[in-house]
This record gives structure tokens, sequence and C-alpha cells, in this order.
């Protein structure tokens, strides 16, 4: 039986991303796989009072089951709830591979989902595009699109090289195809390293002349940013600090990120610093403790570092604190 998101307390992007547009931020978008991840989200969020997007990939769905899934999205709702909260939540799926994903989580209660045909032809993308749409439309669910390929590695999600999105396709695509959101290709990449840099050497900027662009061709239309971990210097160094193996790890600037969260971008995907928050605290949490075996205890502490590094995002980076 199909699932209505507004039963379980969600709400689609389509408010949100009117308010990120006119309020010169954007909405943090976290990916999350186990309990530990999203109580952080929930409470950075609500102590913040930000907005919010849960994401979930097509392997975190596999991974924490969908019907678990379902239930997790109405508990962090109810747990913002009891905290005192009436912050908008959305449950979006991230990078939908195809239209039956699409039409099998916005039946199991997402709000929103994306799905991402940037591998495909120009044509074919726009009609599995509007596919979706169509579908959705009629449910309440918003739809995010994709133009333009990022390089890296993330989930299911697998490109070796990058092609930035041509501005002068964009007005036709979202035209035909419907969709009520864009995600561009404009630097950033997916993964823990997105820049080949040489020590010392600062990351390329991101190509804000693109993004400046397609504003111009889309004025007041919302824009996504994937890949868009900053992939924290500290939580790599206490990563191989204590065994791990992350030697030349970059992500994109956060000043850079801020500038974009002040333009269309409106929606800004962090998935890579979350996981790398939490496996530098679990690898060091073990290593002091080496008798101790309570997972509490070590997920406790990471979902506890996760939660300021959160906050740290919403207040600083995205802009969205004091927007819910």
């Amino acid at each position: 039986m199909a699932v209505d998101y507004r039963d379980l307390g969600l709400v689609n992007t389509k408010e949100m991303f009117e308010k990120a547009l006119a309020g010169g931020y954007a909405i943090p978008a976290y990916n999350f796989n186990n309990m530990e991840q999203l109580q952080a989200i929930v409470n950075a969020c609500v102590e913040t009072s930000s907005p919010v997007i849960l994401q979930v990939s097509s392997g975190a769905r596999n991974y924490a089951n969908e019907i678990m899934l379902r239930h997790m999205a109405a508990g962090a709702v109810e747990m913002a709830r009891a905290k005192g909260s009436n912050i908008p939540i959305t449950l979006h799926l991230d990078h939908g591979a195809n239209f039956e994903l699409c039409v099998s989580c916005i039946e199991a209660g997402f709000s929103s989902v994306m799905i991402d045909g940037s591998a495909h032809s120009f044509e074919d993308n726009i009609a599995l595009t509007k596919k979706v749409v169509e579908y959705a439309r009629p449910r309440g669910v918003t739809v995010e699109g994709e133009l333009g390929v990022l390089a890296g590695i993330e989930d299911e999600v697998s490109h070796e090289t990058s092609s930035y999105t041509k501005p002068e396709e964009v007005e036709e695509f979202v035209e035909r195809a419907g969709c009520d959101s864009l995600a561009i290709s404009i630097g950033t990449s997916h993964g823990a390293y997105k820049f080949k840099v040489k020590s010392q050497v600062e990351v390329p900027p991101l190509r804000f002349d693109i993004l400046e662009e397609i504003e111009k061709r889309l004025p007041g239309f919302p824009i996504v940013l994937h890949g868009a971990s900053s992939v924290v210097p500290a939580f790599v160094d206490m990563i191989n600090q204590y065994g791990g193996d992350l030697e030349g790890a970059v992500g994109v600037p956060e000043e850079q990120l801020r500038r974009a969260a002040k333009s269309a971008v409106c929606k800004i995907n962090i998935d890579s610093d979350g996981r790398l928050a939490m496996t530098a605290i679990v690898r060091k949490f073990i290593a002091e403790n080496p008798k101790e075996f309570d997972p509490r205890k070590y997920l406790g502490a990471a979902r506890d570092a996760l939660t300021e590094l959160l906050k740290h995002k919403n207040e600083n980076v995205v802009g969205s604190a004091g927007r819910a």
C-alpha cells in the first residue's frame, strides 16, 4: 500500500526552495545510512533552527531496508517535534537511476526524488525526467533533475571524468522536462578525493561563470550542488593518525560553498563529510579505548561530533540557521 509522505509529517521542497532563493541561503541536504547519523542531523538542525533535506541513496535504502527507512523518517519528524521544534523536513531520494526506483520511493513515502539522467543523451535525459515528473506531480512530490556529470565515486554513483553543465541547454531542459530543481556541474565532485592538487596548492575555484550564466537563463529557478563536502582536514588527519589511509583527500573550500549558497543554489548536498567525521571519531575512540566493546560508546561519540560539524555547516556554510 502506498504511503503519503504528508502522513509521516514530511514536506516537499517547493516552499523550502522559494524561501531559500528569497533569503540568499541554501537548504542542507545531508545523507544518512544509520540511526546515529540521522540523530545527529535532527539534533543539529533543531539546535540551529534549520530546515533540512534527509537524503537517501539507493545503496543506503538497500542497507537500511525501505520499511525501516520510512519509520526512521517519521521518527525524525517526531523527534524534532518532541524537542519543541517545527523545522521542515524532506525525505529525498539521491541519484535515482531509473523510473522504477523513483516510483518505489514515492510509494514508500519519500516527499522528493532525484532522477539522474545525466549519463544519457540530452533527449533521453529529458524524456526520463519528464516521465518521473508526470508520476510525481499529482502526488505532490517534487523532482530534481541533473544536467552535466560530476566525477568521483559515492555509493553506486561513479564517473571517472566530469562534464560541465552547458548553460545553453538549461532552459530547454527545464521547460520540457518540467523538473522542480536542477543539479548542475560546476566543478564539485563525489567522494573524498574531489581535487588532485599538490601540497600547499589551492583548490581550483568552482566555475561561478557557468553558475551566473545559468542564473541569467533561469531566473528564480532552484539550482542544486552535488558533491559539496569540504573534506574537513582535521578529520582526514585523525583518520590517518589512527590507522587510515586517506592521503590526498581534498574537498570544496567552505567559502566557495557560502558564495554559491547566496546565489540561485538553494540545495547543497553533503555526504562525505559526515562519513569522515564519524569514521575519524570511531577510529580514535577504539584506538584509545582498546578494552571497550560497547557500540554505544564509540557511535555515541561519533554522533556528537557529527552534530557539531553539521551545526557549523548550517551556521557558517549554507546559511540555513534560523531559517526554519
